[in-house]
């Protein structure tokens, strides 16, 4: 098998070029809240991104692809199986031409479904904008973030984490449960390592 072929050859898990396979670092946990990725298109293909990785670790999550949802589509993945969604956003009070959502009501993780868009910050805010029923969720907000550790992806600031820190921390903060994500972080310096080597010095 030629060395080339192998570079083109991509995992059908992680769906990278088996050279940049980012399997390995796939670790396993159980979360009583459910997970939905939604991923803006161009993150698909970022190798920098680490929302798949997420998603393969999480069990039982899902993660559709999109910008603008069908509306039928997205409410059955907001809503499948009776869970009550809740979106991993920053409160944003007079975001002009949206309304203010709903209060998020502390409830047992097990009745919730963590909603996490996968995009740079401008891009996130455009799926809001485009898809109503993401606008009507409660949002959950990030209680004392600390320093991002995704120094291979440029941030504006400290605190602005990688999908998968972000949606460690969340799941973390919905059943109050440090220890039981801290595996993703984790495997998550691993993932950070990997991309760190492909830098040009």
């Amino acid at each position: 098998m030629s060395d080339t072929f192998m570079k083109r050859a991509r995992c059908a898990t992680c769906l990278r070029a088996q050279s940049a396979c980012i399997c390995r670092w796939i670790a396993r946990v159980e979360a009583r809240a459910a997970l939905l990725v939604l991923q803006h298109p161009l993150e698909v293909s970022n190798a920098k991104n680490s929302a798949r990785l997420l998603h393969l670790s999480v069990a039982g999550s899902k993660l559709a692809v999109g910008e603008r949802f069908d509306g039928a589509e997205l409410d059955a993945l907001l809503h499948a199986d009776g869970r009550v969604p809740v979106l991993l956003y920053p409160d944003t009070p007079g975001d002009a031409g949206l309304t203010a959502p709903p209060p998020f009501q502390e409830t047992d993780a097990g009745r919730l479904r963590l909603v996490l868009l996968d995009a740079t910050w401008r891009k996130s805010r455009k799926m809001l904008y485009l898809n109503p029923a993401l606008q009507a969720l409660p949002r959950l907000a990030l209680r004392e973030v600390a320093p991002s550790n995704y120094r291979i992806r440029k941030a504006h600031a400290p605190h602005q984490l990688s999908s998968l820190e972000a949606g460690a921390l969340a799941l973390a903060q919905l059943e109050g449960d440090d220890a039981a994500f801290r595996p993703l972080l984790e495997a998550f310096d691993g993932f950070v390592q990997q991309q760190a080597a492909y830098l040009p010095v």
